[in-house]
């Protein structure tokens, strides 16, 4: 058998009581790890192949701890705490870049995103929603919501209060790492599985969803959605959108390129070059008619908003007067139709 995995992580997490898991927590999730670990842990574990979620007792665990001193100390010193735990455990081993077979496998996927080991659309993210359980996020971690009633009435008689966060399939980014050189305002508002590049910003009315992203540095007061990643340089104004795939986006992925602005309450449902602008309160879609005006403020021709998707050092704006969509470039009339003839 091969001494090669995609991707291997020891976790702890959270099952309900059928030991259906609802949350899995990976400290140090490894990405290509190296093949004397993956030897020795393959053996360990009777481990024969395929992309599988193992139930660790306390026992292996330190076993592992004790095997992997002189391989991975990092990783050693990891199960030597796991062993002591009174969580559930488990060793998520992926031998492939597959569709999601288990949550432990999907809360895996998610981490390796957050923890910038792999960028939105690097990942076979397919079947991950059934996967992941609709939980009570609380003060208490997270609760089956069948059993959450009895838990908020077994808190009330002790006298204490099990506060409920949220009702979501994900949680919040935070919880389970925090990147380096970032700031975060409201971590409610960041998904596990954001990938949040370093000197991001990500203010109060920030949002970023999983699978979706920022190169970093950057300001984020608005809405990056899912599969959209932000280009190095680049600031979302307060209250602005960009059109996932899940949300109307269809298959065009979006994303917005390096040095761009999108105002405030601004949005895009095409993907932008590099230095774009669009005004504030102006929405492009796909199909938005938009006037092309050249280096001298002359209209070129009237096309779509699908038609601008990608090029660099573009205005977006609207006419105070006419209501009309504009598109304002730095280039000629001759160099602009050249440039929409290439990406017919």
């Amino acid at each position: 058998m091969s001494n090669t995995l995609f991707s291997l992580a020891f976790g702890v997490g959270t099952q309900n009581r059928q030991s259906t898991w609802l949350e899995v927590f990976y400290a140090q999730p490894l990405l290509n790890p190296n093949a004397e670990l993956v030897a020795k842990v393959t053996e360990k574990l009777g481990y024969r192949g395929g992309n599988q979620a193992i139930a660790l007792t306390n026992q292996q665990a330190g076993e592992l701890a004790s095997a992997l001193k002189g391989i991975d100390a990092v990783q050693a010193a990891l199960l030597t705490r796991l062993a002591e735990s009174a969580k559930p455990l488990v060793a998520t081993l992926l031998a492939e870049d597959a569709a999601l077979t288990s949550t432990p496998e999907a809360y895996l996927k998610l981490h390796l995103l957050s923890h910038r080991l792999v960028k939105p659309h690097g990942l076979n993210l397919t079947g991950i929603f059934p996967l992941l359980p609709n939980v009570a996020w609380t003060s208490q971690g997270a609760v089956d919501l069948v059993e959450l009633p009895e838990r908020q009435l077994e808190a009330r008689l002790k006298g204490d209060l099990l506060e409920v966060f949220s009702v979501d399939k994900f949680p919040k980014m935070t919880d389970y790492v925090v990147p380096t050189g970032v700031r975060i305002a409201d971590s409610a508002r960041v998904r596990l599985g954001a990938y949040i590049g370093e000197g991001t910003t990500v203010m109060h009315e920030g949002f970023v969803n999983f699978n979706a992203g920022t190169a970093g540095p950057g300001m984020i007061e608005g809405r990056v959605s899912a599969g959209v990643f932000v280009g190095k340089g680049s600031d979302l104004g307060g209250g602005c959108s960009t059109m996932g795939t899940l949300s109307g986006g269809g298959n065009i992925v979006i994303s917005v390129g390096e040095g761009c602005l999108i105002g405030a309450n601004a949005g895009i449902g095409i993907p932008l070059g590099d230095r774009n602008i669009v005004e504030a309160g102006l929405y492009v879609t796909a199909g938005t008619k938009i006037a092309l005006l050249d280096d001298q403020n002359n209209l070129v021709k009237v096309v779509k908003g699908r038609d601008l998707a990608g090029q660099t050092d573009l205005l977006f704006r609207r006419n105070s007067q006419s209501g009309a969509v504009e598109c304002k470039t730095n280039k000629s009339a001759i160099e602009l139709n050249e440039a929409l003839h290439a990406h017919n």
